[in-house]
């Protein structure tokens, strides 16, 4: 069976922000609030080399030969996936385009199918107080469930509180030090992704500092205009 057409009347966002933003808990929200797919590099280049398509085959290739997936393959393996049904309600690019240019190919790649895209997202934060969050991270090994040194501390030290016996885990790279330089380089990298979004007149900015429901309600609410738009 081939390929379905893309569905124009899909959402597409772009979803930015540095590690600890939240990206990851919006993204799933909006999911269930509005049947959004999330998109990220990392689970589009290994469902497709598991797929075996065309492009997966290449980049699968490339990876095996330790280099970098051209942007070109990356782009082939989005569109393949922008093909498929489930994503009739909209999706939301996470990790992708982090330059210009590859902003610039999405665009082109978009405009191809009738397609644009509706919003690119920018999570704000505070880089001390994101050194703070995220650095003091930990998460059950056995469920999964987050926990925080100062805002969500378990009631037994590394022990998390549903399950009681699973122990709680950190990440190596959450440490003041990696979080700090994570933080610049992302500044640094995401500057001109927010000058052009912006000159396109689709980005939009949220504080992401605060709680989570109240980001939550200001995506959505982004999300259900560019909907309504769309109507």
């Amino acid at each position: 069976m081939g390929a379905s057409t893309p569905d124009t009347t899909a959402t597409v966002l772009v979803l930015l922000g540095p590690p600890g933003a939240g990206k990851g808990t919006q993204a799933r929200l909006l999911q269930e609030q509005f049947g959004l797919v999330q998109l990220s590099t990392g689970d589009l280049l290994r469902a497709a080399v598991q797929g075996g398509t065309d492009a997966g085959v290449a980049a699968d290739a490339v990876m095996k030969a330790g280099g970098l997936v051209p942007d070109a393959i990356v782009l082939d393996i989005l569109e393949e996936r922008l093909q498929q049904p489930d994503i009739a309600s909209g999706v939301i690019l996470d990790g992708f385009p982090r330059t210009t240019a590859q902003a610039e190919a999405l665009d082109a790649l978009l405009a191809r199918h009738g397609m644009s895209v509706g919003a690119a997202i920018a999570l704000t934060v505070d880089d001390d107080a994101m050194v703070e969050r995220v650095s003091g991270r930990a998460t059950c090994a056995t469920r999964g469930e987050g926990y925080h040194d100062r805002f969500k501390p378990p009631a037994t030290p590394d022990t998390c509180d549903i399950c009681e016996d699973g122990t709680l885990v950190r990440r190596a790279d959450d440490n003041a030090e990696t979080v700090t330089a994570r933080l610049q380089a992302y500044h640094a990298q995401t500057a001109p992704l927010i000058d052009y979004f912006e000159q396109r007149g689709v980005l939009q900015s949220i504080d992401a500092m605060g709680p989570i429901d109240d980001v939550a309600q200001s995506m959505q609410g982004i999300v259900g205009q560019i909907k309504n738009q769309a109507r």
